[in-house]
């Protein structure tokens, strides 16, 4: 069974945004290294699509909701068949209900 990714637009934003953000806080190549990161850490699904948590805040939802961490960031998703799509990437720092504003 062929997986893809496929990253949702409020994922993609929130992944610009994390780089902007320590781009100018801290360097562009810190903002590099971090978002870079992130989106490694997705690949793992590639080999095992449900290694993630369930996301508990998301169980109202009808997708099945599943999560991973890397360092402060919780990278949200879901799968539909072979294709897995990365909802959010939520900040862990911020308020955890704060994840129900899945588009």
């Amino acid at each position: 069974m062929e997986i893809s990714i496929e990253w949702s637009h409020q994922s993609i934003r929130q992944i610009r945004s994390i780089y902007n953000y320590y781009s100018q806080k801290a360097s562009p190549e810190i903002a590099k290294r971090i978002t870079k990161r992130i989106i490694k850490k997705v690949d793992i699904l590639f080999k095992n699509p449900t290694v993630g948590q369930k996301e508990v805040l998301l169980a109202h939802l009808s997708y099945d909701y599943r999560y991973l961490v890397e360092s402060n960031y919780k990278i949200i998703y879901w799968q539909e068949k072979n294709t897995i799509i990365i909802a959010s990437v939520f900040d862990c720092r911020q308020n955890p209900r704060k994840t129900t504003n899945i588009k």
